[in-house]
């Protein structure tokens, strides 16, 4: 189970909360991809209707994999975890918009964070889309560096890196 801290509606109070933290499981696709769906869905205009990375995924076979993790219960949060031969690759996370503000992201950001060092890793890696402005400054916020952009699957990214 992993502990995090989140901001109250009203700010005015920090409310503890804790979200059980999970390999996902075959029966969990379907839902896997309804976040995914709704968590980028809203990416696809200002891409210029393609579609983002995440949302061309094929989650039975990363599931099926062991890369795939879920947060609540029910799930709220998606995270995949790639292992590369230097670093922990943070594939994807997605968060469920009724569950934004609630501090499902920043557990799973910790969660993959002990997956790295567990797995003796020094960093974990990441990439964004180059408009998901929001995405890129929480990043940078977080500590993570941003360490490129290129074109990637004709998807422009932003690359980052962080210690473990």
């Amino acid at each position: 189970m992993v502990a995090d801290y989140a901001q109250g509606r009203k700010g005015a109070d920090m409310i503890r909360q804790e979200y059980m933290i999970r390999l996902a499981v075959a029966a969990d696709v379907a839902r896997i991809g309804a976040i995914v769906a709704v968590a980028y869905g809203g990416y696809v205009t200002r891409m210029g209707g393609q579609l983002p990375g995440p949302m061309r995924d094929d989650y039975a076979a990363l599931v099926e994999a062991g890369q795939v993790w879920l947060a609540g219960d029910p799930a709220m949060g998606v995270l995949v975890l790639r292992d590369q031969p230097d670093h922990l690759l943070l594939d994807n996370i997605a968060v469920d918009p009724a569950a934004q503000g609630s501090g499902v992201g920043r557990a799973l950001l910790q969660f993959a964070d002990a997956a790295a060092r567990q797995r003796g890793y020094a960093e974990l890696r990441l990439y964004t889309h180059e408009t998901m402005v929001e995405n890129i400054a929480l990043y940078k916020r977080l500590g993570w560096q941003e360490t490129g952009r290129a074109t990637q699957a004709g998807l422009h990214r932003v690359f980052f890196r962080k210690p473990a």
